[in-house]
């Protein structure tokens, strides 16, 4: 069978193509919309899909330089440990104290779920942390990130495994926390406390200042991108060496971008905290969110569907335990926690969507519950600041460490 390599120019060319194909599609298909499906996702399945087809018949396959794609990879969870500002967390109070600490619950539940379910069917339980919290809280981004880890670790299809689980994550969080929310509103007769318009969503006055928005505008100027890609680029270099004193302590591999991520929240806190300078939040924001897209495109473009073959059971069986627990945990365990009443039924949507999938998926849960009962302010502030901040720097941390462990 021919190959066709391409280089890394190629490669990161072929993303830009796959993530404006993935664009199209999307702004066009309202499934997808509905779903929040990102467009480098879309894209990058196209093509890995028409590569799988060529590579079944015999006629080509396509393989990539990946050189570029790390880079990227490793900025954009750079950008992730600069989310983690101590003023916010505190700021965001009880609720967002009480959510990450659900996360990080859910976080050790869905590794623990899947490890035991993939050994009980004699499978890597390494393939457990791809059907897990790599791919349903991490999401596509965290997925295709780490995947390559659980392969260097010995689960071989490790990347392919993480991106369709959380595929399907994305989708399984759109249909379940709406639904779940309004059973709970109804058990309980919950009512909401406030009224605005006709059930319009009431926003939180500091959430715009605390939450970058990921298509939100705001103004900004040459000095200050500047700025954050030279603070990107300091806590990369410092973190790759933090991750080599961390795998000579440890005993086991730690990745490159934790040693960043843990050197971004250090340099951010320092920045805020003891010398009082203003931190480029969304200019950082913004460039992770471009390294974001095009490193997913660039990863899902390389995907070899094939390998999925000898897993397809082992997963569906994985994923559905998946989707149970979340349902039983967030019925019984975030609702009650967070209070029993209105504002912590919309926040146990909000919770499905960022445990399945992502926070654009939490924000679309949350959207269609206030829409018919009424604004949550709460809900609309605790959510965003746990799934699009923080649980993503534990989540990344907490993976490493049990990759390193289990393999």
């Amino acid at each position: 069978m021919q190959e066709i390599n391409l280089n890394m120019y190629h490669a990161v060319a072929l993303g830009a193509l796959m993530f404006w194909l993935g664009d199209f599609l999307t702004a066009k298909i309202s499934v997808l919309n509905r779903f929040c499906i990102p467009a480098p996702l879309v894209g990058g399945l196209c093509f890995a899909i028409v590569n799988t087809i060529m590579y079944a018949l015999g006629i080509v396959v396509i393989t990539f330089d990946d050189t570029l794609q790390t880079v990227f990879m490793t900025m954009f969870f750079t950008t992730v440990g600069y989310t983690v500002s101590l003023p916010a967390l505190f700021k965001g109070g009880k609720s967002v104290l009480l959510l990450l600490g659900l996360g990080l619950i859910m976080i050790l539940l869905q590794n623990g779920l899947g490890g035991a379910v993939m050994y009980l069917m004699d499978e890597n339980p390494l393939y457990g942390i791809g059907c897990g919290s790599i791919a349903l809280i991490g999401g596509p981004g965290t997925a295709a990130g780490i995947g390559p880890d659980l392969e260097a670790a010995g689960a071989q299809a490790g990347t392919v495994v993480s991106v369709a689980a959380a595929t399907f994550g994305l989708v399984c969080g759109s249909l379940m926390g709406g639904p779940t929310a309004r059973l709970l509103i109804n058990k309980h007769n919950l009512k909401c406390t406030l009224t605005h318009g006709h059930g319009a969503q009431v926003p939180s006055v500091d959430t715009a200042t605390d939450v970058a928005s990921e298509d939100g505008d705001f103004t900004s100027s040459s000095p200050k991108f500047i700025q954050a890609f030279m603070v990107i680029m300091l806590a990369m270099g410092i973190g790759n060496q933090v991750s080599t004193w961390l795998t000579d302590l440890c005993g086991f591999s730690f990745p490159g971008y934790i040693g960043a991520m843990l050197v971004a929240v250090v340099v951010r806190n320092i920045m805020e905290l003891a010398l009082h300078i203003s931190f480029p939040s969304e200019e950082v924001d913004t460039i992770g969110n471009m390294c974001l897209s095009i490193f997913l495109a660039m990863a899902l473009t390389g995907l070899k569907l094939w390998e999925l073959v000898g897993l397809a059971l082992p997963m569906v069986v994985c994923l559905l335990a998946q989707v149970v627990m979340m349902f039983l945990f967030s019925y019984f365990v975030v609702f009650n926690v967070m209070g029993r009443d209105y504002d912590s039924a919309v926040m146990t949507a909000g919770f499905i969507g960022f445990g399945m999938g992502a926070t654009s998926n939490a924000m679309a849960n949350m959207q269609v519950v206030t829409k018919k009962y009424g604004p949550s302010p709460v809900a609309y502030f605790a959510i965003p600041m746990v799934g699009s901040l923080f649980i993503d720097f534990f989540n990344a941390s907490i993976i490493a460490f049990n990759i390193g462990l289990w393999s």
